[in-house]
């Protein structure tokens, strides 16, 4: 079976369209979906999946709507959510770097929205409002500065993953200091926070994290067809037409923002911006930055995640970020292996 094939849609545009793509995509909403009915579910009040269905559908009776309406559907929407825009700001920034370890988690956005944050909780006593902000300026400030450090007539993948790790060690040093001068009950609550967790979300943190998506996923995704352009080089990129730093830049703005919104809704989920374009990458087995895959695998492993942390040690007993950091550390390590076996590193 062939792996590319031309659409023809009604209008009398010719489209091509990656099957085996295509079918990942479907695949990893339908896994993604399932595991959101599945843990909606999962609780101290196990409600089976068919009624988990007809409730979200309105057939539901009042405590089952009550329980899946208020208090467990907010956080996996929040997951969803999350996790797409993790995986989908990962995806964006290897392919701007143009290296598999140029994700969030290694140029230190993460640790700048931590360390908004930890200000918030350790400087002001902030609510959770405040925090939420907190990291969220602390994320786009970071961002901008590797941004502005790295620029040298343009920004190259090599000097960005090189200023981004030195970016990250700094303030990682600082948020130790933050934490150094809190008092125990601040220290524990930013501890909490800092480990990334989906316990406790509600509809106020789906509302921003939902708005931003709709608005960056249509235009990043408009701009795919650049992003596969550069990845062959800023020469060729601009003889074939497109305008390098302005959709380098703007994307790196677009990843800065997602990963800063997600961070700033679940704390510093680790590895899923690493891993999650790397997973749909040899799933789809397709050159290019795999934008939609990377999106669709992110929610899908985030929501897992949260499922897995439940389902062995109960409600709110484990992050999701622990479980996260966990797969995510063994998934570089069986990389680096595979890698060296190769004789690549």
């Amino acid at each position: 079976m062939k792996s590319n094939r031309a659409v023809r849609t009604p209008g009398g545009l010719s489209v091509r369209l990656d099957v085996r793509a295509f079918t990942v995509v479907v695949l990893l909403l339908l896994a993604a979906l399932t595991a959101s009915v599945v843990l909606i579910g999962t609780g101290d009040f196990p409600i089976p999946a068919g009624d988990v269905v007809k409730t979200l559908f309105g057939e539901g009776d009042p405590g089952q709507e009550f329980i899946i309406q208020e208090l467990r559907l907010p956080r996996v929407v929040v997951g969803l959510l999350v996790g797409a825009s993790l995986g989908l700001g990962g995806a964006l920034f290897q392919a701007v770097s143009r290296n598999p370890l140029g994700s969030p988690d290694v140029l230190g956005l993460g640790q700048g929205a931590t360390a908004g944050a930890l200000t918030m909780i350790v400087l002001f006593s902030g609510s959770a409002t405040q925090v939420t902000i907190g990291a969220l300026v602390g994320g786009l400030l970071t961002g901008l500065a590797i941004y502005l450090l790295a620029w040298k007539q343009g920004v190259h993948g090599y000097r960005l993953v090189l200023v981004g790790i030195g970016v990250s060690a700094i303030v990682t040093a600082i948020n130790g200091y933050l934490l150094t001068m809190s008092d125990i009950i601040d220290a524990a609550r930013a501890v909490v926070w800092m480990t990334g967790s989906l316990s406790g979300r509600d509809w106020e943190q789906v509302w921003p994290l939902l708005a931003l998506c709709a608005v960056l996923v249509p235009l990043v995704l408009a701009n795919a067809r650049g992003l596969r352009m550069m990845e062959m080089g800023d020469d060729v990129s601009h003889a074939l037409g497109v305008r390098v730093e302005r959709v380098r830049a703007f994307l790196m703005v677009a990843a800065v923002l997602l990963t800063a919104t997600a961070t700033a809704a679940a704390g510093p989920v680790s590895f899923v911006a690493l891993t999650a374009p790397q997973l749909a990458r040899r799933l789809t087995r397709a050159p290019g930055p795999n934008l939609l895959p990377s999106l669709c695998m992110g929610a899908a492993l985030l929501v897992t995640a949260d499922w897995v942390s439940q389902r062995l040690f109960g409600a709110d007993q484990l992050p999701v970020g622990v479980v996260t950091g966990v797969l995510g550390g063994v998934y570089l390590l069986w990389l680096l292996v595979t890698e060296r076996r190769a004789g690549r590193i």
